[in-house]
């Protein structure tokens, strides 16, 4: 197992909450013997040490072995789909509220470095996401990890749209929205939606209608080896949103569609040797547990 000798940091940007964490962690880093990358945004008027190099967040991808990041689900998110094409592990401090993949907290931090550097760790890849933006005269290509979404701008109207699977209809539509997940997106806004927890070790899609007009209209799971199509219909002024992650954003006009299917490369996350995805989904989702009691009132 990798020992991980050239390490990436990324933290939270405009948070100067996360700045104690990422300088105790840089001195944790350099105790342990590692080469020392940090991103060029991260720590802004921080001196670093002479060994500590700073460079664009592409260049980490290029010459780290593992990239740590300081915040939470959120700045993960961002990271994943720079660094996953180049097939950068990486591993979450969490800094944020929730913390479903950035699960080390920074307590911790000594303890666990120093057990994954000994080769002591549970590497997991998850699929990430491809999609295709359809236009008449160009073709724009995204990447997400959580999920890729079409919403109404105009908050009073519905959208019209058709789905279909390779080249097989599925159905025609009118809802607020579309969702496809992958799975680790189906503890995000999928799960808001009303869509199934699907484990991240599948290789599946979940498509999730926002607020569908016909009750039926119900998630489906699919195959990730297939390929997911939505068209935009309605009158020619009909205009949507396009976002990735909730992250990115491109408009889609009536008419138009756009392609989902699995990414030809996965995100390899690297977590605690005593990493367990139910364990997280226990305590993030509160399964079989009371409502929270402030114990101060």
């Amino acid at each position: 197992m990798s020992s991980f000798e050239t390490v990436g940091i990324i933290g939270k940007r405009r948070d100067p909450q996360v700045v104690p964490t990422l300088m105790q962690l840089l001195d944790i880093l350099r105790a342990l013997g590692r080469q020392l990358r940090v991103e060029d945004v991260s720590l802004p008027g921080v001196e670093l040490p002479a060994d500590v190099l700073r460079m664009p967040r592409a260049q980490l991808a290029a010459s780290c072995d593992l990239v740590v990041v300081v915040g939470g689900d959120g700045t993960l998110l961002s990271a994943a789909r720079d660094l996953a094409p180049a097939g950068v592990a990486l591993v979450g401090i969490n800094q944020g509220r929730l913390g479903f993949m950035v699960d080390v907290p920074p307590a911790e931090m000594h303890e666990a470095f120093a057990a994954i550097f000994a080769g002591h760790y549970v590497r997991e890849d998850r699929l990430m996401l491809q999609a295709r933006l359809l236009r008449e005269k160009r073709t724009q290509n995204f990447v997400a990890m959580n999920d890729v979404v079409i919403r109404n701008q105009a908050a009073i109207r519905m959208l019209e749209f058709e789905s279909w699977l390779d080249d097989e209809f599925i159905s025609q539509h009118r809802a607020d929205g579309f969702i496809v997940a992958s799975p680790t997106g189906s503890t995000a806004y999928a799960l808001s939606g009303g869509g199934p927890v699907v484990h991240p070790g599948l290789d599946a899609l979940t498509l999730v209608p926002i607020c569908p007009h016909t009750l039926s209209d119900r998630p489906i799971v699919v195959s990730g080896r297939q390929t997911v199509r939505i068209t935009l219909r309605g009158a020619p002024n009909t205009v949507a949103m396009l976002t990735c992650d909730g992250q990115t954003a491109e408009t889609l006009h009536a008419g138009e569609s756009f392609e989902v299917g699995k990414a030809e490369f996965r995100l390899h996350l690297v977590h605690p040797n005593n990493y367990s995805y139910f364990n997280i989904l226990r305590n993030k989702l509160r399964w079989g547990r009371g409502p929270a009691v402030d114990a101060t009132v």
